[in-house]
């Protein structure tokens, strides 16, 4: 373990998700600069952590990469747009391998909420168009519900 918490580095990772929430609610976009910032900042955590090369950071990317092809291919399909499966991607790099099943079942239950929810938008206010969902909203809580874990988690342990 680093001399620096790894709350500082989810520090980084909280406003990233929060601006990619917003942005793609507003926009229908999530930057790929953002998902990059996201990426490239996950060392910052590994390092906090003290996660070592092998195997743990090793397991780390190879989740993270299987995870960027699997939702490569829901793109390929029209079921979600780039700036999404980019997302999930970076937003893996951040994960355990005991997290990443927690956020993606998070992430997929407030997914359907949402979807549900712009479906009713939409048949009430008589549009007649496919929905557009702005799912980085629900990759953005999956994250979110992960990181106020793990910050709990670390409250709780070093008091």
């Amino acid at each position: 373990m680093t001399g620096v918490t790894p709350f500082y580095s989810i520090a980084l990772l909280v406003p990233a998700l929060l601006y990619a929430a917003y942005g793609d609610w507003l926009r229908r976009d999530i930057p790929n600069k953002l998902n990059a910032a996201i990426a490239l900042t996950a060392p910052l955590y590994w390092w906090a952590a003290g996660f070592s090369l092998w195997p743990e950071i090793t397991i780390i990317v190879g989740l993270a990469l299987a995870l960027f092809l699997l939702f490569t291919f829901a793109f390929a399909i029209g079921a979600m747009g780039g700036g999404d499966v980019k997302m999930i991607g970076a937003l893996a790099l951040w994960m355990t391998p005991l997290q990443l099943p927690v956020m993606l079942t998070v992430m997929a239950l407030s997914g359907g909420a949402l979807t549900i929810a712009m479906m009713i938008h939409h048949r009430r206010t008589g549009k007649t168009e496919k929905p557009e969902i702005p799912y980085g909203i629900a990759i953005a809580i999956g994250g979110l519900w992960v990181v106020m874990n793990e910050i709990l988690t670390i409250g709780a342990v070093t008091n």
